[in-house]
């Protein structure tokens, strides 16, 4: 196939005429991973272009590419990413990584205030979500709004999410916080300016910070861990995280490797 050039922009009510076409692919994507998202009608879709909450990707010969689109949750303090997909045709080219970034920057000029975040099971836009700056959270850190929620019923894991009581499944939740962010981003520059504003002498090659307790003990300051600096760990989290899912819905509550499997998994989340 030829390289076609790639336009990804604002969908508009011109695209319209594209709503099926994404609509049935997003189906079969589905199925084929065996796995669900929100099913959504080529209707509602037309809706999101034409209120220029969506974002597409065609080529210079109007060849349809790619699509995602905005939508707003729990009176507009929670914004979600939903529908990415890829035409067949065009994976593999970095068509999805282009989209992504394009429905962030369009979120944050829409709801500059929402939190926004996302629910998925692939691990590439988990990496796509980890440079935009989303971080991995429990589910109880995203929207209560019913009607999200509503959209997994289409899901073939749906059965998972309500034995958790929507505490749990098998997508991994990130989010991506604007009032976090804000103050990484004063804390850095409160770093960096008093940097500027002192001398100091480091050794060459510098020890690890220790702490003396009240009761003597001594303590080692350890780096954090971060979430895009351990990503391999986190890989095997998830398939823990589905064996676990899957398997304790098959032997129910009472199985007997329950109790250690829960300790193992939330020892493994909280590692980021």
């Amino acid at each position: 196939m030829e390289n076609p050039n790639i336009i990804v922009r604002v969908a508009t009510a011109d695209d319209k005429h594209y709503g099926k076409t994404i609509t049935d692919e997003m189906e079969s994507s589905a199925k084929a991973r065996g796995t669900g998202i929100a099913k959504r009608s080529p209707e509602y879709v037309q809706l999101k272009m034409e209120e220029g909450k969506a974002v597409i990707a065609v080529t210079d010969k109007g060849e349809w590419v790619g699509f995602c689109y905005i939508e707003a949750w729990g009176h507009e303090k929670f914004v979600a990413n939903s529908g990415l997909i890829v035409n067949p045709a065009f994976r593999g080219h970095g068509v999805a990584k282009a989209i992504k970034h394009r429905v962030f920057e369009l979120s944050r000029e829409k709801y500059p205030d929402a939190k926004i975040f996302g629910l998925t099971t692939g691990l590439a836009v988990m990496k796509i979500n980890s440079e935009l700056g989303y971080e991995p959270v429990t589910y109880s850190e995203l929207t209560d709004d019913d009607e999200f929620w509503k959209g997994c019923r289409s899901c073939v894991n749906f059965d998972v999410l309500t034995s958790k009581n929507r505490k749990n499944c098998l997508c991994t939740a990130m989010l991506y916080d604007p009032v976090e962010k804000a103050k990484e981003e004063a804390e850095k520059k409160e770093a960096m300016k008093k940097a500027t504003l002192s001398i100091t002498t480091e050794p060459a090659h510098p020890q690890p910070q220790v702490l003396v307790a009240a009761n003597g003990q001594m303590k080692h300051n350890k780096k954090a861990r971060k979430f895009k600096e351990n990503f391999k760990l986190f890989e095997r989290w998830l398939r823990f995280k589905r064996f676990v899912l899957l398997k304790s819905g098959k032997e129910g509550v009472g199985g007997g490797s329950a109790p250690s499997s829960k300790k193992k998994f939330f020892f493994l989340f909280n590692l980021f």
